[in-house]
């Protein structure tokens, strides 16, 4: 029963890491509030793998409601047995859960990329990604952040909002593997409550 409520509070969790990834990943669309970099196509290409509105949020939606139902005193039963019952579900609560891992880590990889190669932007040269051959260096060193001069204050834009998807995506990832940790442990140890009967001894 603790297991069970516990899963069911981590299950729950998701659910708002969800709604912000959607949040966050919409906001990396309108820099300053604008929408005409969007609909000219000026963003940094990352943007549009949608990491934080379809993997990161409507699939974790997903998931997080697949997990809650499994979880439930009135989830369907699959067969007679109760121990047969409790093992499927368990196997289905695997599944999900390694499918969040894998949702939440393609966000997590793609947001990083994002942040590692800079926002899309005009420079004196035009327009153009100015921080794509620094391997990331621009991120300490905000004296080269006025090579950017349209959108303004993009690259502050970007590092805000592209950390804040990794934290959530990297937070996803860490309750989804706790939940697949803690369904090996529940079937594993409940082997013996299958081999040995009550009554046997």
């Amino acid at each position: 029963m603790g297991s069970r409520k516990c899963g069911g509070c981590l299950s729950g969790l998701l659910i708002p890491l969800a709604l912000w990834s959607i949040t966050v990943n919409i906001l990396l669309y309108f820099p300053n509030g604008q929408a005409s970099y969007a609909s000219s196509n000026k963003l940094t290409n990352y943007v549009w793998y949608f990491e934080g509105i379809c993997f990161s949020g409507v699939m974790m939606l997903i998931v997080a409601a697949a997990l809650l139902v499994l979880e439930s005193e009135n989830n369907p039963k699959c067969c007679q047995s109760e121990n047969c019952g409790k093992k499927y579900t368990t196997l289905l609560s695997i599944i999900f859960s390694a499918l969040g891992i894998a949702f939440s880590g393609y966000c997590l990889v793609i947001s990083a990329l994002g942040l590692v190669q800079g926002p899309y932007c005009r420079t004196l040269n035009g327009w153009e990604y100015a921080f794509e051959g620094t391997a990331g260096r621009f991120l300490t060193d905000s004296s080269t952040w006025i090579q950017c001069l349209e959108p303004v204050h993009v690259v502050e834009w970007n590092i805000i909002l592209f950390s804040i998807l990794i934290t959530l995506s990297g937070l996803q990832v860490m309750v989804c593997l706790i939940r697949v940790v803690m369904q090996l442990s529940k079937m594993l140890c409940g082997t013996y409550s299958v081999i040995i009967q009550p009554g046997v001894i």
